[in-house]
């Protein structure tokens, strides 16, 4: 593939991943879950997740949490409300009575709660459409998470998942950019070096 431009990148990965066949996207989920399970977790107390946009085929996150929750019980979660009016995200603790609402854009999000700082996090796992060789990567380009990521403590773990391989460069980078530490797929686990 030669595309390396942002908007041609996430249109390619996007269409991709919509066409994939209900079974095959399973199968990749769980090789996801499978490689997931073999990072270690054991210094994260706190940790953000995403939870997926069903109509999107994201990656299902519901399954790693299940691992999670059942690994490591003492973990806590953060989860984030979205303002696409003012391009960030709200973080909140997410407990036993957590309220979780679908916003208008598909996004399982907390009604209210407990406030987070980026700050208190130590793990985010990273949605994503695309990422390259060098742990950059393309979400559906508000570039609310870059903020995020932006405002996290600098020893903040970032694990992006993908149910595909990289390609080799995204150029026409953003300043506000934020690349990745590891990026998990279901053939493999990436390191990067920031």
């Amino acid at each position: 593939m030669s595309m390396t431009t942002k908007k041609d990148i996430r249109k390619h990965f996007l269409e991709l991943r919509l066409n994939l066949p209900d079974e095959e996207a399973a199968a990749l989920n769980r090789q996801l879950l499978d490689n997931c399970k073999r990072l270690d977790y054991r210094q994260v107390a706190l940790a953000h997740i995403f939870l997926p946009i069903a109509e999107k085929k994201e990656v299902n996150t519901w399954l790693l949490l299940e691992y999670l929750r059942s690994a490591y019980p003492a973990m806590q979660w953060a989860l984030s409300k979205t303002c696409m009016e003012t391009g960030t995200l709200t973080h909140f603790l997410w407990e036993e009575d957590t309220v979780l609402i679908k916003s208008k854009y598909g996004i399982p999000e907390p009604a209210d709660g407990k406030l987070l700082e980026a700050g208190d996090i130590d793990l985010v796992f990273v949605p994503l459409l695309a990422f390259d060789e060098t742990g950059q990567r393309i979400g559906y380009g508000k570039g609310m998470y870059d903020q995020f990521l932006a405002a996290c403590r600098t020893d903040t773990r970032t694990i992006g998942l993908s149910l595909f391989e990289p390609v080799p460069l995204i150029t026409a980078l953003d300043a506000w950019d934020v690349p990745l530490q590891t990026v998990v797929t279901p053939h493999k686990i990436y390191q990067f070096k920031q």
